[in-house]
Parts: structure tokens; sequence; C-alpha cells
């Protein structure tokens, strides 16, 4: 079965770095579209950002552009998230999702697969 494990998430102050990775199993990583969401307490998912399947087209919300770099590597069926000038509104849960051809890249409604999030804290 298809499984996405997140992993890297921790408590950083505001400023710092932090490098997310998710690895897949049990499908053609090469094949998917990734993203990555993120889900605070009492709001809804949201997008982060998404890279296609050869890793040469991405996108963020407006609210990370220019901070956070989504990359993959698929020799290793895992997607990365660096995020820079971390700042406290970032805190959420993480999650990693894939589509082999999500109608909307930006929904979290049109991805297949989900991992169980890593908690990112961000400290003022």
């Amino acid at each position: 079965q298809v499984q996405l494990v997140e992993s890297g998430g921790g408590l950083v102050q505001a400023g710092g770095s932090l490098r997310l990775s998710c690895a897949a199993s049990g499908l053609i990583f090469s094949m998917y579209t990734m993203g990555w969401f993120r889900q605070a307490p009492g709001k809804e998912r949201e997008f982060v950002a998404t890279i296609n399947r050869s890793g040469e087209r991405t996108n963020y919300a407006d609210s990370v552009k220019g901070r956070f770099t989504i990359s993959r590597d698929n020799a290793k069926s895992t997607v990365y998230l660096q995020m820079n000038s971390l700042k406290p509104e970032d805190s959420a849960v993480y999650y990693c999702a894939a589509d082999i051809r999500p109608s909307t890249y930006y929904s979290a409604g049109s991805y297949n697969y989900w991992g169980q999030g890593t908690q990112v804290t961000v400290a003022s």
C-alpha cells in the first residue's frame, strides 16, 4: 500500500530553519505530483507548495514564497521542504500529499494520498 512518512519537524526559534522530508513507498514516485500542506489548530488545512513529477515546476502559497523551497529526489522517492526565515505563524502540522494528476494543485481535496504529518513549532 502507499505510504508517505514525514520527518524533520520540531521546535525552532523565529528566523530559524527546518528541512522536512517525506519518504514515499508503494507507488511509482516519479509519476506523482507531490505537495506540502499544513494545518494549524482550529484552522483548515492549507496549501504550502507543490512540485511536478520531474521537479521542473513548483508552486507556492504567497505566505511562504521566497522563504520555503520544495524539491524532490525521484531516485530516493523523497520530497523535501526547506523552510527558512520561519515565523510563529508557520507553526502547524505539516502534511505531505501525492496524486498522479491533482485537478487543482492548491486544493487538498485533489490529492489521493497523505502522510500522518509532522509538527512544526516556531517560537517567538
